[in-house]
């Protein structure tokens, strides 16, 4: 006779919390649970539009295969610009690796604002998902749109008969700098585009500031062979440091592979700040 009542009385506990839970709106996860969910799920959609469309990969493996082919080739011939003994294209194989994901992501806050215009951006932000969660999703699926960019650069330079290390732990090195680095630009971008809030605006702020940046690095020839004021900018250009980290990595040069990492992950995490502050007035 006693397990009937007890039955009853935890039928009702059921019902009542089922109740409860229509009506009492449930509590959102903590920020740090969420990131890795939205990081993962946005490189899951970046996965899908490159497994759907790889017309974008091919385009934009043309500008850095002609860079080899024409500029690298050509300067090691006529031995220019001094390189510690290595091959000019040898040499350059990183530097064009560093720019072929920097353009990849600078352009990156095209995607956001279309994403506003869209409605989609809105959207997002009434959810309980963090700012910086979002902003970095959006960062570390640039970085792995970059990934594959370097990947395809690492075996056009391997075809150019570029002396390239095969070490394992040296090419997740190498993942891990392209990463970081094409996280810090992508933010770069969302942070400009949460200033200008116009995709043509974008646009010239973008073609404006990528080629200095390029020509302001290490890409092209050492930091030595610089003006003193070009050297000044140099050091607090982050792709400057990308390139070192990707040299001593693929190459074996002289580098310094630890400040190289504390400037691209400081920088990532700053960049990440920046345009979360910014999202909001990209929205309104």
């Amino acid at each position: 006779m006693s397990e009937a009542p007890a039955a009853q009385r935890t039928a009702s506990a059921d019902r009542a919390g089922s109740i409860d839970l229509l009506l009492r709106q449930p509590e959102p996860r903590a920020g740090w649970r969420v990131l890795p969910a939205r990081v993962i799920a946005l490189c899951a959609v970046e996965l899908q539009k490159l497994r759907h469309d790889r017309t974008e990969l091919y385009t934009r493996a043309v500008q850095p295969a002609l860079w080899l082919l024409i500029f690298g080739q050509t300067f090691t011939h006529i031995r220019a610009i001094p390189t510690g003994g290595i091959p000019y294209i040898d040499y350059l194989a990183p530097g064009i690796i560093a720019q072929s994901a920097m353009f990849i992501a600078i352009f990156y806050g095209i995607q956001i604002i279309w994403e506003r215009d869209a409605g989609v951006l809105n959207k997002l932000l009434v959810t309980p998902t963090p700012r910086s969660a979002l902003i970095t999703g959006k960062a570390f699926a640039a970085g792995l749109k970059s990934v594959v960019q370097a990947l395809v650069v690492i075996v056009i330079a391997a075809a150019l008969g570029v002396a390239l290390t095969w070490n394992p732990l040296r090419l997740l090195g190498v993942l891990v700098v392209v990463i970081l680095g094409s996280a810090f630009f992508s933010c770069l971008s969302m942070t400009i585009a949460g200033i200008v809030l116009s995709r043509d605006r974008l646009m010239g702020f973008g073609q404006a500031i990528t080629m200095p940046l390029f020509f302001a690095s290490n890409a092209l020839y050492p930091v030595s062979v610089m003006p003193g004021w070009l050297q000044a900018v140099s050091k607090v250009n982050p792709l400057s440091y990308e390139v070192d980290a990707l040299r001593g990595l693929l190459l074996g040069t002289p580098s310094h592979l630890g400040p190289d990492f504390a400037v691209l992950a400081g920088a990532a995490v700053l960049g990440v700040a920046a345009a979360s502050a910014l999202l909001g007035r990209l929205a309104r």
